[in-house]
């Protein structure tokens, strides 16, 4: 197998974490649109977040809020988000980086992005350790989970298997003009545009 040296699991992931980045700094600015909601998943011990003591305590590797009714001063920056939020009737604030996110889900679409760690490859493998990168529906996440996950240094976006139809062109006829397929509009085939 090939080296994938151009590393297309991290900028994939990369990618990724700026949809999330994108979506959060619009709600900071004008509010959550319609029934739009999210489940953010994060570690709780990763750089950069802070967590309140007791909260860390009852949340020790990783933790799900859900930003929808009560939170408040919602505030993003390139390399995450802070927010109030309430947990059994204490106001808290919270700071995220996107690079803690283990999760992101908008059960209201749906969609969803599922951030796995995965090692560093070592330097003499001959294949990357990396899952691509794709978008898929999601339910929000539950707290049943392996009771340790080892430390890893990198992590990138979960794929969904998304069905393709199948490709009309590839079953019409050899002659060059336009095939119409059962569903009505038309599909030309490009050859037709082909210096010969």
């Amino acid at each position: 197998m090939a080296v994938d040296h151009i590393r297309y699991d991290i900028l994939a992931q990369e990618a990724l974490r700026g949809v999330v980045h994108t979506v959060l700094k619009d709600i900071a600015k004008n509010g959550l649109p319609g029934e739009h909601h999210f489940y953010i998943t994060f570690e709780t011990r990763a750089d950069g977040v802070r967590v309140p003591p007791r909260l860390l305590a009852q949340f020790p590797e990783v933790m799900t809020i859900v930003l929808q009714h009560q939170f408040w001063d919602l505030i993003v920056s390139d390399t995450g988000f802070e927010v109030g939020m309430s947990f059994g009737g204490i106001p808290e604030r919270l700071a995220v980086t996107f690079a803690a996110i283990k999760e992101f889900v908008d059960p209201s679409v749906p969609f969803g992005v599922k951030f796995e760690s995965v090692a560093e490859p070592a330097p003499a493998e001959a294949t990357a350790a990396a899952t691509p990168a794709a978008v898929a529906p999601a339910t929000p996440a539950t707290d049943a989970r392996p009771a340790a996950e080892p430390k890893q240094t990198r992590t990138t976006p979960a794929i969904a298997a998304v069905p393709q139809a199948a490709n009309p062109v590839a079953d019409a006829s050899s002659d060059d003009g336009p095939h119409k397929p059962d569903g009505g509009g038309e599909v030309v085939r490009l050859d037709r545009f082909r210096k010969k």
